[in-house]
């Protein structure tokens, strides 16, 4: 396998598998993650109480993988493109078969608005526009597989067809911008923290048409949360200012700076920053996604738990060496 094939392999195992790891927590405190739980270092069954996902077993994936999967799949069908119309249907789709199956409410605030949107007939050019959450930068990983990181200007149109329906904000395209930047600086032979640096100097310079909103700068935030990161060596006192000064809301601006902080800390041991985002309390699932997918391009697969990665898979029903062959081919 070569070092792209890992990269990519890594990439979608690693945000398979923080998707898992945080499906029981995710929405809850970190003190109900404690009582219900102790400290979550495995696959577990969601509680029959938890908030999203109430006794979903152990190893089972949310929106954050089966929407990348949305992306990847139409990545491949287009030829590396992403057509928007098409992407609304799938999402619309989606969610009806969510809703189907039982599933609670799997929606993010901004997705949610915007598919509302779509369903009463507006046009999609303008359904993203208050986006500032993080589903466009939960999926888009398969978008930095499928581009190299030269050609910024058709790495950035891509980003920018992801999320364009549902996050069309300078928010929502920097937070897409810095996960798959930095995952396809990861293909290339990065380290971890040589991909965070150089995605935290390119994003701010490329160009996009989203929104202006009043909410904090996304990068900025990155940055201060990758300090915040090394200020700390004890494990239990950086959790608790990571919590407290950084936030893990679903705002772009805490969740993705909360990945880039646990993927700087724990940059020698993905593992470890898997475990440490599922016990934060608030986006547990997607801060766990983004930080494995950053962590495990850089990386490949071999970093994670092989045993906790076929869990999810048989579980999950996931076929991930399929679909990085077909986003590999596409770059």
């Amino acid at each position: 396998m070569t070092r792209t094939e890992k990269g990519a392999l890594g990439a979608l195992t690693g945000l398979s598998l923080g998707d898992a790891l945080g499906m029981p927590t995710q929405s809850m405190s970190p003190a109900a993650i404690h009582e219900a739980y102790g400290r979550v270092d495995t696959l577990r069954d969601a509680i029959a109480d938890q908030p999203i996902a109430p006794g979903m077993p152990a190893g089972s994936v949310t929106d954050d993988t089966e929407q990348a999967l949305i992306v990847a799949e139409l990545i491949i069908e287009g030829r590396g493109h992403i057509d928007p119309k098409e992407f609304a249907k799938r999402l619309l789709a989606w969610e009806d078969g969510m809703k189907s199956r039982g599933s609670l409410d799997l929606l993010g605030p901004s997705t949610k608005l915007a598919l509302e949107q779509v369903r009463q007939g507006a046009d999609i050019m303008t359904t993203g526009r208050t986006g500032t959450t993080n589903g466009a930068a939960m999926r888009v990983t398969p978008v930095g597989i499928a581009n190299r990181p030269e050609d910024t200007r058709r790495l950035a149109n891509r980003i920018y067809e992801s999320c364009q329906v549902t996050h069309d904000t300078v928010a929502g395209f920097q937070s897409a911008a810095l996960i798959a930047t930095t995952v396809s600086l990861g293909l290339e032979g990065m380290t971890v923290r040589q991909a965070l640096n150089e995605s935290l100097r390119m994003v701010p310079a490329m160009e996009t048409s989203g929104a202006w909103t009043p909410k904090a700068s996304v990068p900025a935030r990155a940055r201060q949360a990758i300090r915040l990161s090394e200020e700390f060596s004890d494990e239990d006192d950086f959790e608790c200012h990571l919590i407290e000064d950084c936030g893990t809301s679903v705002e772009a601006n805490e969740s993705v700076a909360a990945a880039f902080s646990l993927a700087w800390r724990f940059a020698d041991n993905p593992q470890s920053a898997l475990f440490a985002a599922v016990n934060l309390g608030g986006d547990t699932d997607t801060i766990a996604a983004m930080t494995g997918a950053m962590t495990g391009a850089c990386t490949g697969p071999e970093v994670f738990d092989p045993a906790l990665c076929s869990h999810v898979a048989s579980v999950s029903h996931l076929d991930l060496q399929k679909t990085a062959r077909g986003l590999i081919a596409l770059r």
